[in-house]
């Protein structure tokens, strides 16, 4: 079964960059469409995450959720079996815990439905 795992969330300063890595054990990830989507600070465990982006199979065709888009970048590197997320500019609305979920599904919608889900890590914005 495919297990992710995210690293890479951090304390920055607005305007800063983080990158953030999914990295999946228990299968191949090529077959996978894989998604970022964050919980904000003080949102309840009934509300759904938000989706920011995610990646087809191929690579190709990398979507964005319209608040991100011109700041962050989705890749993948199957050999690796890890997926990237490159967030530049960033700004305290940004903030929140980053989930990585995956898919075996063709090509990729940024809100989802996703079948496989990491942990999560905690991205903060503030000066």
């Amino acid at each position: 079964q495919l297990q992710l795992v995210e690293s890479g969330g951090g304390l920055v300063q607005p305007g800063g960059s983080l990158r953030l890595s999914c990295t999946a054990s228990g299968d191949t990830l090529d077959v996978y469409a894989v998604g970022w989507l964050r919980q904000g600070p003080g949102v309840g465990p009934g509300v759904g995450r938000e989706g920011v982006s995610c990646i087809n199979q191929s690579g190709t065709t990398p979507n964005y959720e319209d608040s991100v888009k011109g700041r962050f970048t989705i890749s993948r590197d199957d050999d690796k079996r890890t997926v990237y997320l490159q967030m530049n500019n960033l700004k305290p609305g940004d903030t929140g815990i980053y989930y990585c979920a995956a898919v075996k599904r063709l090509g990729c919608r940024v809100a989802g439905p996703y079948d496989y889900w990491g942990q999560g890590t905690q991205v903060t914005v503030s000066s």
